[in-house]
């Protein structure tokens, strides 16, 4: 069975539900994975949470403002460099400089063409996360091809099951990041996924069994009450 890289996770934070909708609608035509927030403390929850791999934020919020979210995304360790648009009807220069000060990498002003905003997604993500849609991701001697569906590992090529790949994609694209087990099986099985987060030490160890022969280095790292993650310096 082939399964689809996984697309990028976008986070919609749009009080205006015709709007929301509409932006909805065509991102997910478009591939990504949309996730919605009418309000801005319930996005700032989910920013924490969960981050996106971009936020689309209206300017004017209900609970928090963009603008207030977008600080507070340049201000976490974990969300600095995340890609920021700012979407809202303010088409002033003084406003759409307030708001790429503040942190925001794009501006976008209602009323707006979709197939923009789509193509001003797409070269952000292409910026901020090229290992979201490089071909090959390469650790030491492991090469995970993502066009052909193979893991080498050396010259030895890797058995590994569907969801074995999709784990060791998505720990190869961000090495060193811990993930939670809930977070893996958000990005490896999908929200709407009803099973147990044991799983997911199940599917670790059936990954680390076929990467790693007796005396080779294991580069999944285990780190106790967290989770899991690739090793940042593994080959080196």
């Amino acid at each position: 069975m082939v399964v689809a890289s996984k697309a990028p996770r976008i986070l919609l934070v749009e009080d205006e539900d015709a709007l929301a909708t509409l932006v909805t609608y065509n991102l997910e035509a478009e591939g990504f994975i949309v996730e919605h927030a009418a309000r801005g403390d319930e996005a700032d929850l989910m920013l924490l949470e969960n981050p996106p791999d971009l936020a689309i934020l209206d300017w004017m919020l209900p609970g928090l403002s963009g603008i207030e979210i977008c600080r507070r995304l340049r201000a976490r360790e974990a969300t600095q460099t995340l890609p920021v648009i700012m979407l809202t009807a303010r088409g002033q220069e003084d406003e759409r400089v307030r708001g790429l000060s503040t942190g925001a990498d794009d501006y976008v002003v209602k009323p707006f063409s979709v197939p923009e905003l789509v193509a001003r997604i797409r070269a952000l993500l292409r910026r901020a996360s090229p290992e979201r849609v490089a071909d090959q991701l390469v650790a030491g001697e492991i090469v995970l091809d993502r066009a052909s569906r193979r893991v080498h590992r050396g010259a030895r090529e890797l058995d590994l099951g569907a969801t074995e790949f999709r784990l060791l994609e998505h720990l190869m694209e961000k090495p060193g990041r811990v993930y939670t087990r809930a977070q893996l099986l958000d990005a490896v099985w999908g929200q709407s996924a009803e099973i147990d987060e044991r799983t997911v030490d199940v599917h670790v160890g059936r990954l680390r069994k076929e990467l790693s022969r007796p005396k080779q280095q294991d580069p999944i790292r285990t780190v106790r009450g967290a989770g899991y993650g690739f090793d940042e310096n593994f080959g080196k």
